[in-house]
């Protein structure tokens, strides 16, 4: 069998130079280009103010507003002419070659599509029209845009993590956004007329709080600069002032005798009222030391309580789960809890300290509970084992957790909050209901049990690369550790990564001696000495995928060629043939991932394509299918 690599890059160019269906057989003639603007105009412009019409191969390059270099569409300017449609998602995003959009000043609505196939993008202007639904994640993809403005739309959900460094201008006013502005990098050098408009935003970029749970003491305080004696006393002139203001004379006369003695019976007033404040002082100062104390003896007999638990490693054992208290997974003599990327505190360190705790696993890193706060709140609380970590100052983990707390996609398991005391560390996730990819591939199956159906197999890779792409795109972090356990299924089983950017608190020399873990580590970085990359996290992606394929973990994947992996991965779904075709083409991914040589690998966001490309390749035979 020879190499399936130079055929799926043809099939995969073919078909994005066909996707656009078309019933016109000269249509399907025309320039990608061409095809593009077309599609485009027959969803946006449906009061037909475009009159478009092809005389020759290149003529859309004098249509209005494009402008062409080579034959390409560099840019594309539409605005004020009162467009009314929809941005189609299969139309302008093919322009590979754009790098000005501006639609701004019309009356384009619905959602604004997936741009992160525009790389070359470095003017996108969409405001002032009515586009709705949230603002793409994927916008964090462009790396050299240098201007984006959606300001003036009803655009809804939160502001997605952007980390661009080039990005000069930024406007998402006039909207419809709620929650935390992340405070990344890039979103923190433009200020709050850039989110204005946006009444339900909150964190430090416009200065609006995200504690909807805060109270501020508005009580009876007030009164102290009310109507009280302060008030009172400082609206009364000196006598001698107030009549010599008004022209009076005082005549120094028999009243005098009368002066000194009521000056004498105010001084002894005010002697006796100092005295008699400064008791009072006295008292009040007595019962708040008291208090004082005897709250810091119950919170130090606490503190020692907790101490003993945590040294004495108890634990209880509840309807057959490990449940511990908190209080036994964390030292509280110090430390703080950090909530990452403006958050909303919703629970105290306190309330985390009470929360009850089952053991979902224990890995490289520590170990990781299902915390229950409050009987409500559910989260993800990973606790680090420092036998199995290595050893990091506070402020390096301080700076690791704040780049990984600002990342924010639907593939990802946000990192909500982190806490840090001597000898503690505690990474706090959003809880995943579904469980993990491992328990999906190997948890209750029988030995004999099929793997899963190549479409799932399909659209989970492609969850998983959507994530690390994101990852190495909007940060300089990488995952590290990727694996099946390290991918998790959210509440509509959409496979969500995390431990992403931890891997720089394990220690090396351990994970050596784990073969569950070497088997997705690239050849490079099997070694303590070997530093993990971003083409070594797609090695270990073209491992999971192998995994995913054959239902069969790493440790059991055996050497192979490229030219017997496909015999290998139909050998071990003894499939009946009806989907070999897919199923080559995904294999054939896995094995570019996997090569030997990081410089063989392609990045995460090639891969990511390739997937797709095989996506919408099964959906146009699909689709040929149900017309005939």
């Amino acid at each position: 069998m020879q190499p399936l690599f130079p055929l799926l890059f043809l099939f995969l160019t073919l078909s994005s130079s066909f996707s656009f269906s078309s019933s016109s057989t000269t249509e399907s003639t025309l320039p990608s280009d061409a095809v593009s603007l077309l599609s485009f105009k027959s969803k946006a412009d449906l009061n037909n103010k475009l009159l478009y019409s092809l005389n020759e191969p290149y003529d859309y390059c004098n249509w209005r507003g494009v402008k062409c270099s080579q034959n390409n569409v560099i840019s594309f300017i539409l605005q004020n002419i009162k467009l009314n449609g929809t941005f189609s998602p299969n139309s302008l995003t093919r322009l590979t070659h754009l790098r000005v959009l501006i639609l701004r000043n019309n009356s384009l609505f619905g959602s604004i599509p997936d741009l992160s196939s525009l790389n070359k993008l470095k003017i996108l202007l969409l405001d002032h029209n009515h586009f709705s639904g949230s603002i793409p994640v994927q916008l964090n993809l462009l790396d050299r845009v240098v201007s984006i403005r959606l300001d003036s739309n009803s655009l809804s959900g939160t502001v997605p993590v952007i980390e661009i460094r080039g990005l000069k201008i930024f406007n998402v006013s006039e909207n419809k956004l709620t929650g935390p502005v992340p405070f990344t990098a890039t979103l923190s050098r433009f200020d709050a007329t850039s989110f204005s408009g946006n009444p339900g935003l909150c964190g430090e970029i416009v200065h609006r709080t995200c504690d909807s749970h805060s109270r501020f003491f508005n009580g009876d305080g007030d009164g102290w600069n009310g109507s009280g004696s302060g008030s009172s006393s400082s609206s009364v002139a000196p006598l001698g002032e107030s009549q010599q203001s008004q022209g009076i004379v005082v005549v120094n006369s028999a009243p005098a005798k009368k002066k000194r003695g009521t000056k004498r019976n105010g001084l002894v007033l005010g002697c006796s009222v100092v005295i008699v404040i400064l008791i009072a002082s006295v008292i009040v100062a007595v019962v708040l030391v008291n208090k004082k104390k005897h709250s810091f003896s119950r919170k130090e007999q606490r503190e020692k309580a907790v101490a003993a638990v945590v040294e004495e490693g108890v634990s209880e054992t509840v309807d057959g789960n490990d449940v511990v208290e908190v209080e036994a997974v964390t030292k509280m003599r110090s430390g703080r809890l950090v909530f990452c990327c403006g958050e909303v505190q919703e629970y105290t360190l306190e309330q985390l300290m009470r929360a009850s705790a089952e053991v979902l696993g224990r890995g490289s890193l520590g170990t990781t509970y299902k915390a229950v706060v409050e009987s409500k709140l559910i989260l993800t609380v990973k606790r680090f084992d420092g036998g199995k970590t290595a050893a990091t100052s506070g402020e390096d983990f301080e700076k690791r957790m704040e780049m990984v707390g600002r990342l924010r996609h639907p593939n990802l398991v946000p990192v909500r909050a982190y806490f840090q005391a001597k000898g503690e560390k505690l990474v706090i996730f959003d809880y995943q209901p579904n469980g993990s990819l491992f328990n999906l591939v190997h948890g209750s199956r029988s030995a004999r049990a099929k793997p899963l159906h190549w479409t799932s197999c399909l659209k989970i890779a492609e969850d998983v690369a959507h994530g690390l792409a994101y990852i190495h795109q909007a940060s300089s972090l990488i995952h590290g550790n990727l694996k099946s356990s390290n991918v998790l299924l959210g509440v509509d089983f959409e496979a969500c990564i995390t431990d992403y950017g931890l891997s720089l608190f394990a220690d090396p020399s351990l994970t050596e001696e784990d073969p569950s873990s070497t088997a997705y580590k690239a050849p490079e970085t099997r070694k303590s000495s070997g530093r993990a990359s971003a083409k070594s996290d797609v090695y270990s992606f073209g491992v999971l995928v192998l995994e995913l394929l054959t239902g069969k973990h790493p440790s059991k994947h055996p050497f192979l060629m490229p030219t017997d992996l496909q015999d290998w991965v139909r050998a071990m779904r003894d499939d009946d043939g009806s989907e070999d075709k897919w199923l080559e083409m995904l294999t054939e991914v896995a094995s570019i991932c996997s090569a030997t040589s990081p410089e063989q690998r392609p990045t995460m966001w090639q891969v990511l394509k390739m997937i797709q490309g095989i996506k919408e390749s099964v959906a146009m035979e699909d689709n040929t299918q149900n017309r005939l």
